[in-house]
């Protein structure tokens, strides 16, 4: 067996009614059908394609979450809801909000309006979205929705209640450009100033809005970041959190396509303050909280027990980059698309004086383990098969290792070993590489491999592996670091083994939970 280390650089230019789908176990394929590839423990829609995930709100006892949908690859679509009251089981209960002739419904997101401020009534949940009016790109306008019912039904402006104004007056081919992206309100209510809060992407900043009423608003700012390489803002957000010393910070974050320069095309945040008209930054480098080829269009929202000191997180487990091609999961149960695991955020200090957010999976996906396997502790010099196979699980362990060059494990090992997916140390980066798991070109060269930066000088790490039919994601060091990738696993890539190159390294607290149905 073989092990890819180089960089990632080196890589580069070679419905009807409600359906509960977590913890599905398939029924057996019919004779000339493939066998089932869906999800265990991840949400993904009963059929067609999923896309952005919107920031979900609480109603009736659980969260809300709406969802890109169309019946077809990357086509036209709206809102599909989905009901969870612990972040891992989803209940669907189909279209939220429609598609319409020309008027596909893009990213936006949705409040409760408690105190009736837009006139719906106290408690309306209200939603901005994108559309681009009349079917034309550069008019890209933010359109208002909303609901009486705790969000299953909607009904709807007929007009933008935040209008594109460069896109009306947009003639030369840099203005449409820029017109061209206008996108992915996020709304949030500031009790400190009585008054709602919008951040809209732009292709190069980020523009805020606040209003009264939700229906008439006003520019304030831009938030310009000075490296126009990490790309355009996508599905912003901007929230304020309690850090674990008692201290108030506000984020603001956004997917961000920065594989130009090397970084991430995920979660790119920033921490600093709001004013009330601006974003003030405290550095303008920003922190990301992915580095994985597949956590993007991710939202963010107040767990309900801590609002104040922990937020939940879902992503989009795909890329632009790819994302518009057929998957096996087309053929094998009619979809393609899924979220991530839901995430707990908490905002932590650290050393050198800045504020991180870490990440880690949410706790309650605990209660859906069905058995768990430790394993002995071992120590490895080259690399060892271990007595145990499985497709929907949790890896936990440790590593350390003094003179090994390359220390990790592969998941999703194929019996004869051809095909596997490499987790590992190597040199200053923590990497998650899928190739040996490709199927026929389902997986793109150069996007095969990602990684993260982590202290060459590191002896040991500390590594949660989530594994399920379609992917991995891959929790360090407590959350310091994750990084999330599709993985198109076959049939039989259940196997898992250890390896260390250039030296021995010392695998302990090997721990296995299996994922099935509910306990």
């Amino acid at each position: 067996m073989t092990y890819e280390i180089s960089r990632r650089t080196a890589l580069q230019g070679a419905g009807a009614g409600a359906i509960a789908l977590f913890l599905s176990n398939a029924a057996p394929a019919a004779a000339g059908t493939p066998a089932s590839l869906r999800a265990i423990y991840h949400m993904t829609p009963p059929s067609g394609w999923l896309c952005d995930p919107q920031r979900p709100v609480h109603t009736n006892g659980a969260y809300q979450l709406y969802y890109l949908h169309s019946g077809q690859n990357n086509g036209p679509g709206g809102w599909d809801h989905a009901t969870t009251s612990d972040g891992v089981s989803f209940t669907h209960h189909g279209v939220a909000i429609p598609l319409q002739p020309d008027f596909p419904v893009w990213s936006g997101s949705a409040v409760v309006d408690s105190a009736n401020t837009a006139g719906f009534g106290a408690g309306a949940v209200v939603a901005l979205a994108t559309q681009p009016t009349d079917g034309v790109r550069k008019f890209q306008e933010q359109y208002l929705y909303w609901s009486t019912d705790g969000g299953y039904t909607f009904a709807a402006l007929p007009d933008p209640v935040i209008v594109n104004t460069d896109g009306r007056t947009a003639t030369t081919q840099a203005e449409i450009e820029n017109a061209e992206w206008f996108r992915d309100p996020k709304i949030h209510w500031d009790g400190v100033r009585n008054e709602w809060v919008c951040v809209i992407g732009r292709a190069r900043y980020a523009a805020f809005y606040t209003s009264a009423n939700l229906r008439d608003w006003n520019w304030k700012s831009n938030f310009d970041y000075p490296n126009h390489a990490l790309g355009g803002i996508e599905c912003p957000d901007l929230f304020e959190m309690t850090a674990d010393d008692g201290t108030r910070h506000w984020v603001f974050g956004a997917s961000m396509d920065a594989y130009s320069i090397d970084l991430p095309m995920t979660f790119a945040y920033w921490t600093g303050a709001w004013n009330g008209t601006a974003f003030v930054a405290d550095d303008l480098t920003p922190q990301w909280l992915d580095w994985g080829w597949d956590w993007y269009a991710a939202v963010t929202w107040p767990s309900v027990e801590a609002p104040d000191t922990k937020r939940l997180a879902i992503a989009w487990m795909n890329n632009w980059k790819y994302a518009a091609r057929d998957v096996p999961t087309d053929a094998s149960d009619g979809y393609n698309g899924q979220n991530s695991i839901t995430r707990e955020l908490r905002l932590e200090r650290q050393s050198g004086g800045w504020y991180s957010l870490l990440s880690s999976p949410v706790g309650a996906l605990q209660g859906y383990v069905t058995a768990t396997t430790v394993l002995p502790d071992r120590t490895v010099d080259g690399s060892v098969i271990l007595p145990w196979n499985g497709r929907a699980y949790e890896l936990e362990l440790d590593i350390s290792w003094n003179l090994a060059a390359n220390v990790g494990v592969s998941v999703g090992r194929s019996l004869d070993g051809s095909r596997h997916t490499n987790i590992g140390k190597y040199g200053d980066e923590l990497y998650v590489d899928r190739a040996p798991s490709d199927q026929g070109g389902y997986t793109l060269v150069p996007y095969t491999r990602a990684a993260a930066p982590i202290d060459a000088t590191a002896r040991s790490v500390h590594l949660r592996i989530f594994v399920d039919t379609q992917s991995v994601e891959v929790f360090v060091n407590s959350g310091h670091t994750v990084i999330s990738q599709q993985v198109h696993f076959a049939d039989g890539d259940t196997g898992l083994s250890l390896y260390a190159d250039g030296g021995p390294a010392n695998f302990t607290g090997i721990t296995i939970r299996e994922f099935g149905d509910p306990l």
